[in-house]
């Protein structure tokens, strides 16, 4: 799998003039790539914790956290030191594991499926897909795609989160920010919130 390796950047949808469609090859490495990760929540030889430590394994690939999570703190990650830093990311990974094994976890046994997709630039794409189910039900899943150097990488993640599709990156990024505002840049606040949110998401799992 060939995701994310370099810092995220311009994660905020800025809108093009003429939206074309994406290319063949961005919508099959989504799709591909998208149900190698589904695909660890899949075996039903696993146990739990083996299908955790697998899905999460695919996941660090999937995404650089360490990126995503200095994009979500934004100025202050100049002004955390680097042990808050360093404390931060961990919480934050282990938060954004929960929030998309919580979520992907209802459509086990299921596929990706590539609806559409969109370029915003030469090298800035969306890709809409969803997950059907035997009942009717779907879920839909948009993902941001950048391609550099001749590779592509997943930059963010939005999912159907009540009825709306949220990009969690840019959510979070509002969401700490806030608080940060609030808390004249306290990283131990922070840190205490991200893992209160990350209790609650592993408590209501499905």
């Amino acid at each position: 799998m060939k995701f994310a390796r370099h810092a995220v950047a311009a994660l905020v949808m800025a809108a093009a003039a003429s939206p074309v469609f994406a290319d063949a090859k961005t919508e099959a490495f989504v799709e591909e790539n998208a149900n190698e990760v589904l695909e660890a929540l899949n075996d039903p030889t696993l146990s739990s914790e083996e299908r955790t430590e697998l899905f999460s394994g695919y996941m660090e690939e999937f995404a650089d956290f360490n990126a995503v999570s200095r994009f979500v703190i934004g100025r202050y990650a100049n002004r955390f030191t680097p042990q808050e830093l360093t404390r931060f990311q961990g919480v934050f990974r282990n938060y954004a594991l929960a929030v998309y094994e919580n979520e992907l976890d209802a459509y086990r046994g299921e596929k990706v499926v590539v609806d559409r997709s969109i370029d915003r630039t030469a090298s800035d794409s969306i890709v809409d897909t969803r997950i059907p189910r035997a009942d009717g039900q779907e879920m839909n899943v948009r993902w941001r795609v950048l391609k550099r150097n001749g590779e592509y990488q997943v930059v963010d993640v939005a999912l159907n989160v009540n009825g709306n599709l949220i990009w969690l990156a840019i959510e979070q990024q509002a969401q700490f920010l806030s608080l940060l505002d609030r808390t004249n840049g306290s990283a131990d606040a922070l840190i205490r919130k991200i893992e209160q949110m990350t209790r609650e998401v592993r408590a209501g799992r499905r």
